[in-house]
């Protein structure tokens, strides 16, 4: 009698039909973007948009153009600065809030939890007023000075460089919150004993126990700076100082676009940033060699400074009132005024509510609103359910798990403005019409935001003893409900998390849906782009604090669950 073909069939178990459909579904999102990238980069694309012949020559181009080679140091410098200023700004910032009895450490918090919810677009506007000509820095000079001049160019690599530390000074400052907050005060307690001064103790050990969080904020704030859209097209463009990041997002804007040009710019720039991320790997490895802490009855306690103890208070009032009042004074002001004055007491009497009337007469705010609300719903959505399997798969070290991770973490390559090329080249190539819709912006949210989900998801699974899975699966659970009924419940507080932080991080971005959106889908960050492009500074302010005061309750929300459930996500 033969046998029949199911029987020379390999028996496969629930968790690996489970894992080969995860890698299947992971592989169709994450691969394409990559693979339609390199492939334009050494293809001829025809005026029709189609590919042509095999060639070599839009790499051979660029880098025989002396512009690249400006561009590529203008991004390293822009990079290195802001990175160097963020690291000794956040490190004692968080080290005053976590390790010292500093007075007004709930200034940092607020500050953190406003900044989650404010838009890089509106950030970077406030602060084009506060060092601009028209702004109170250089109006101050000329009144002391006589001058007519102006002390601080904002359009430079150091204006570039101070907005973009600003920017992440809140990320950084909760990156090493989680560092100083789980490190062993006992160590520093001893140094205070043998007689080491308060920066001595700081410098000597506090920051050497931290040093894989010092190096992971280092690299990860240099790669993200590498790739910054926002504050390099709004700063430093207007000054003809052009980064990489600038120039794929005007070769894209050239009419036609220069599809093959901007893709070998964009692989060039993954090249790099895969570097990075592999030493960022080796350093997340040896990061054991630094612990310090052991057993569930450890408490950290605070440093007494004694005197300077109101120095550091200083300090954090110092970093309140540079990255969070005065910006948001500016923008008050900009808001309530005509055109761009000076902010002095004589110009009181030009104050008004016609931006802000603009802005709740026009419709058309409504539905970016609506846009953006939707489409980051969708993509956190998404990509927690995905992360929460693939983390799961990946914790447990089931078959395919490795795999997964490893597949997840490829979008960690793609700065925002090459993965907008990359799904925009999708998408035009597809038989049906997505391009310019909401669905397209979306799913490219999805892919970006996995590997975010996932930092949070893999943490969670951590988190839950293996018994509870195995009491589950011998009382005759299958996977999927082992999943439903076990895993999700226990690591609720950090999927909650990680839809949060996807959901204010899509509803901020804007290097991806600027190239993405169309007529009918522009989002808020699109929307403030072009009226900060425009010169419509007024109806820009009004129209920001209104969205930033709503996304600011959202934030609120978002920290009080990644405070107490998931510190450790950014510094693991």
């Amino acid at each position: 009698m033969p046998a029949s073909p199911g029987r020379w069939l390999p028996r496969l178990s629930p968790a690996t039909i489970l894992a080969g459909g995860m890698i299947v579904v992971i592989g169709a999102l994450m691969i394409p973007p990559l693979f339609i990238l390199v492939l334009n980069s050494v293809s001829e694309i025809n005026p029709d948009g189609s590919r042509g012949a095999f060639t070599l020559a839009n790499y051979a181009r660029i880098l025989s153009q002396p512009d690249l080679y400006q561009s590529a140091w203008n991004t390293v410098l822009f990079a290195a600065l802001s990175t160097a200023i963020v690291l000794v700004a956040g490190a004692a910032l968080a080290w005053l809030v976590e390790r010292s009895n500093a007075p007004f450490k709930a200034l940092a918090y607020l500050t953190t939890i406003a900044a989650l919810g404010t838009p890089f677009v509106l950030t970077t506007a406030a602060w084009l007023f506060v060092l601009g000509r028209a702004g109170p820095l250089n109006d101050l000079y000329r009144a002391l000075t006589g001058s007519r001049g102006i002390l601080f160019n904002v359009n430079s690599i150091w204006g570039m460089a101070l907005i973009e530390a600003i920017v992440w000074m809140p990320l950084v400052f909760l990156m090493f919150s989680a560092a100083f907050r789980s490190a062993n005060a006992e160590m520093e307690e001893a140094a205070r004993m043998s007689g080491a001064s308060v920066l001595g103790t700081f410098w000597r050990v506090s920051l050497r126990l931290a040093w894989p969080a010092l190096a992971a904020a280092a690299v990860f704030v240099f790669i993200n700076t590498l790739s910054a859209f926002d504050v390099p097209v709004l700063v430093g463009v207007p000054s003809n100082i052009n980064v990489l990041s600038s120039d794929i997002y005007f070769s894209i804007r050239e009419v036609p676009p220069k599809l093959e040009h901007a893709s070998a710019f964009s692989v060039l720039l993954i090249g790099v940033i895969s570097a990075l991320m592999l030493w960022y790997g080796r350093l997340a490895r040896s990061a054991d060699r630094f612990a310090s802490v052991t057993g569930k009855g450890y408490r950290p306690r605070p440093i007494d400074l004694g005197r300077l103890r109101w120095v550091g208070g200083s300090f954090i009032l110092a970093t309140f009132f540079i990255v969070l009042v005065l910006p948001l004074s500016a923008l008050i002001w900009v808001a309530a005024t005509p055109f761009m004055a000076p902010m002095r007491l004589a110009n009181l009497k030009l104050l008004t509510m016609k931006n802000f009337t603009a802005v709740f007469d026009e419709p058309s705010y409504v539905q970016y609103g609506t846009n953006t609300v939707t489409i980051a719903a969708i993509a956190a959505t998404v990509a927690v359910l995905l992360a929460v399997v693939v983390g799961w798969l990946a914790a447990r070290r089931r078959p395919g798990g490795a795999l997964l991770d490893q597949l997840s973490t490829i979008p960690m390559l793609f700065p925002g403005i090459v993965m907008g090329v990359a799904i925009m080249q999708i998408s035009l190539q597809l038989p049906f019409p997505i391009y310019g819709t909401i669905w397209v912006i979306a799913y490219a949210f999805v892919i970006r935001a996995v590997p975010f989900g996932l930092r949070y998801t893999y943490t969670g699974v951590l988190q839950i003893h293996r018994e509870l899975e195995e009491s589950a699966a011998v009382s005759g659970a299958s996977q999927l409900q082992l999943l439903r009924r076990i895993v999700v419940p226990l690591m609720a507080p950090a999927i909650v998390s990680a839809w949060l932080f996807i959901f204010l991080s899509v509803a901020k971005e804007l290097a991806i849906t600027v190239l993405l959106s169309g007529p009918q889908s522009q989002t808020i960050a699109v929307a403030m782009f072009d009226k900060a492009s425009n010169g419509q500074a007024g109806e820009l302010a009004a129209f920001g604090l209104v969205w930033a005061a709503l996304m600011v309750l959202v934030a609120g929300v978002a920290y009080a669950f990644m405070r107490r459930h998931s510190a450790g996500a950014f510094g693991r």
